[in-house]
């Protein structure tokens, strides 16, 4: 069953991705359109989702991988890197605070229930541990992966726009904010432009992750614990 669920699951993702090459939509983004495909596949099968999640589990485990692997280009790029440290450092450190209380704020507005909040305050960094800081606050990890999806999809599509209508030409600042804004998704549309642009966008995701975890740690529970927010 695992290996059936596997190769079944990467032609899923590999006609998704096709499709999306023909019609790029955000409808038939990859990361959207795959899941809803078996979704529908598991339903009409009668499968049951525990037993799909368990077979083709090590898939979730090649995330890990997947991400230390993006250390490569940045390793390229290491004397650029140096050259805009402070920034880099300031402009992550930013856009994951920004993350953080625009999500609780909007939730708050909303009249979302603790355990909602908690599984979606992580949503701004990649997948393995976006879970991880999840579990750490007491959140849901499978719901934090659907919408660390939803805010990869978004900031993919959206994020270009927005660099667009902002004038925004340089590959550092390009790169960052995809990179910030949609963790793998935005670097994959990151990668669209340049090695620079790919390389910042790997670059932001891997620091605002560690940077979140520190959040975790620091911040999102005295956040969390204040009288009559929730």
């Amino acid at each position: 069953m695992t290996v059936l669920f596997t190769v079944i699951t990467y032609l899923i993702y590999r006609f998704s991705k096709k499709t999306y090459t023909k019609m790029a939509l955000p409808f038939f983004h990859p990361l959207l359109l795959a899941p809803i495909l078996l979704i529908v596949l598991i339903s009409i099968t009668h499968v049951p989702a525990t037993q799909y999640l368990e077979a083709s589990k090590w898939l979730t485990h090649l995330l890990g991988p997947a991400t230390v692997a993006f250390a490569v280009p940045i390793y390229k790029n290491l004397s650029i890197i140096k050259k805009y440290i402070g920034t880099i450092i300031i402009s992550i450190t930013s856009g994951s605070l920004v993350a953080i209380l625009s999500t609780l704020g909007l939730s708050k507005l909303i009249h979302l229930n603790y355990d909602f909040v908690t599984s979606i305050l992580p949503r701004s960094i990649t997948t393995p541990i976006a879970i991880e800081v999840s579990k750490e606050i007491g959140g849901l990890p499978t719901l934090t992966t659907v919408f660390v999806i939803l805010t990869g999809v978004i900031g993919g599509v959206v994020g270009p726009m927005v660099l667009k209508s902002l004038s925004i030409k340089t590959p550092i600042a390009k790169g960052l904010a995809l990179g910030m804004g949609a963790h793998g998704a935005g670097t994959n549309k990151a990668l669209e432009y340049g090695e620079q642009e790919a390389t910042f966008s790997s670059l932001a995701m891997i620091f605002a992750a560690f940077i979140t975890l520190i959040w975790a740690a620091l911040l999102i529970p005295p956040l969390m614990n204040i009288p009559h927010l929730f």
